[in-house]
C-alpha cells in the first residue's frame, strides 16, 4: 500500500533549515541510553539530510515531565550523544527549546550542521497543542520533517503545529512504518495470524474487531485472557479481569465463529498466590484456577498450541506479551511465541511496545521482519484509525 502523503525527498532541503520531530523517548539508566533502537530508527532520514546539505534541528519528548521546566534526569543530552557515538557525526545540544538559547543555537548552524534541542514536554504547552509552541519551533525552520511515528498519533505542539506554519514531509521511518502496518492488512499472504497480548480488553478493543475481520487465527494471552474465560463461564481467581468487558468478550467470540476465525485462548495457565519477584509459579488448566491465585503466564500445553499455529503462518502481526514476561519466572509464554514467530517462515510485524521488550530481552530482534517503533501509533494504524501528525502532513 503506498505512502499518500509527500516524503523528505520531494524537498528542497539544499542550504535549508529542516526542523525534524523524532522519536528519542528512549529508555536511561543513570544518565545512559539503555536502548538505542529508537534513535537507530531515525538515522537514515538524519544522514539523508546531512547528505543533501540541510541544517539539521531535531527535538523529541523523553519520558513524562511535569511541564513546570527542566528536570535532569529526563534530558535529551543523553540520546543526542548516543545519536552522535552511533553515526559519527558531530551533534550539537542546547539545553532550551523555545527560548533565546534555542533560538541562537539555531542561527549558528551551517549547512550540514546537526542540533537536538532540549525536551519538548519540559513545558506543558506542547501537550496541549498550544498555537505559540507552534509559531516557535516552526520559526526555527524552513522545512518540517516528521519522522516520529511514536508519537503520530498525539494531536501535540511539535508533532502536528509546526506543519501549520512550514511545508511539511514525512522521513523515511515515518513512511515505512505506515507502509508496513497498513499493508499488512491490505493484502496479509495467508494464513495470517494475529498474536494480541498484554494486560486489557478495553485497550485493545478496536485491534481485536478488525484483527477477527482480518486475520485467519487470533491468538490471546496477557492478562485479557481472563475477561475471555469470565465469557465463556470459567471462574479465575484473582487474576486481572474486566468484569464490564465480559459482555464484549462474549460478543467477539461469537463473530470470529461467524466469520469462520480461529481465536485459541490458553488452555493451561502459571499462577501465582502474589504479584512479585518472590511468587513461584504452578500450572493449572484454564477452567480450573483457584480462587486464591492469579494467571501470570501461558502454560506448557498453551506454549505448544500456539507455537503450532504460528509454525504454518505466511504473515504474523504480533502485539502484547503473553504474561509477566518481566520476572523471569513468568517469561516463558512470551519467550515461546517470540521463539516460534522467529523460526517461522512468515513475514513477522512485532507492533511496538512491550513486544519490542519482549523481542529485545530474548535476543530475536534480527530475526523479525519489521519491529514498530510505536506502540499506541502502531495500534490505531490498526484499528484503522488516521493519524493526526500524517494527516497534517503534505498530499503526495
Amino acid at each position: 500500500m503506498a505512502f499518500t502523503k509527500k516524503t523528505v525527498r520531494d524537498a528542497d532541503v539544499d542550504g535549508k533549515r529542516v526542523l525534524m520531530r523524532v522519536d528519542f523517548n528512549v529508555p536511561l539508566k543513570d544518565g545512559v541510553v539503555t536502548d538505542d533502537t529508537r534513535v537507530r530508527a531515525a538515522i537514515p532520514t538524519i544522514q539523508y539530510l546531512k547528505e543533501h546539505n540541510a541544517k539539521v534541528i531535531l527535538m523529541s519528548h523523553l519520558g513524562r515531565p511535569d511541564g513546570t521546566g527542566f528536570q535532569p534526569e529526563l534530558s535529551l543530552r543523553p540520546a543526542a550523544e548516543k545519536l552522535a557515538e552511533l553515526t559519527g557525526y558531530e551533534v550539537k545540544f542546547v539545553e532550551d527549546t523555545y527560548g533565546e538559547k534555542a533560538a541562537e543555537a539555531v542561527a549558528a548552524l551551517e549547512p550540514g550542521d546537526i542540533l537536538v534541542l532540549e525536551n519538548v514536554r519540559f513545558d506543558k504547552r506542547e501537550k496541549k497543542n498550544d498555537p505559540e509552541i507552534a509559531k516557535t519551533l516552526a520559526s526555527y525552520g524552513d522545512v518540517f520533517v516528521l519522522d516520529a511515528f511514536g508519537t503520530a498519533h498525539r494531536a501535540q505542539g511539535s508533532v502536528v503545529g509546526p506543519a501549520a506554519y512550514l511545508p511539511a514531509y514525512a522521513g523515511f521511518l515515518l513512511e515505512k512504518e505506515v507502509d508496513t502496518l497498513t499493508g499488512i492488512f491490505a493484502d496479509p499472504e495467508r494464513p495470517f495470524v494475529a498474536i494480541v497480548g498484554g494486560s486489557k480488553v478495553s485497550s485493545k478493543i478496536g485491534v481485536l474487531d478488525h484483527l477477527i475481520d482480518s486475520a485467519d487465527t487470533l491468538i490471546i494471552g496477557g492478562g485479557m485472557a481472563y475477561t475471555f474465560f469470565l465469557a465463556k463461564g470459567y471462574t479465575v481467581g484473582s487474576s486481572l479481569k474486566e468484569e464490564d468487558w465480559v459482555e464484549r468478550a462474549g460478543d467477539m467470540l461469537k463473530k470470529a465463529e461467524d466469520k469462520g476465525v480461529k481465536i485459541l485462548l490458553p488452555v493451561d495457565n502459571v499462577v501465582a498466590d502474589h504479584f512479585g519477584e518472590d511468587a513461584e509459579g504452578e500450572i493449572v488448566d484454564s477452567d480450573k484456577i483457584p480462587d486464591d491465585r492469579m494467571g501470570m503466564d501461558i502454560g506448557p500445553k498453551t506454549r505448544e498450541l500456539y507455537a503450532e499455529a504460528i509454525k504454518g503462518a505466511k504473515t504474523v502481526f504480533w502485539n502484547g506479551p503473553m504474561g509477566v514476561f518481566e520476572m523471569d519466572q513468568f517469561a516463558a509464554g512470551t519467550e515461546a511465541v517470540c521463539r516460534a514467530v522467529a523460526d517461522s517462515d512468515c513475514t513477522s510485524i512485532i507492533g511496538g511496545g512491550d513486544s519490542v521488550a519482549a523481542v529485545n530481552k530474548f535476543g530475536l530482534a534480527d530475526k523479525m521482519s519489521w519491529i514498530s517503533t510505536g506502540g499506541g501509533a502502531s495500534m490505531e494504524l490498526v484499528e484503522g484509525k488516521a493519524l493526526p501528525g500524517v494527516e497534517a502532513l503534505l498530499d503526495a
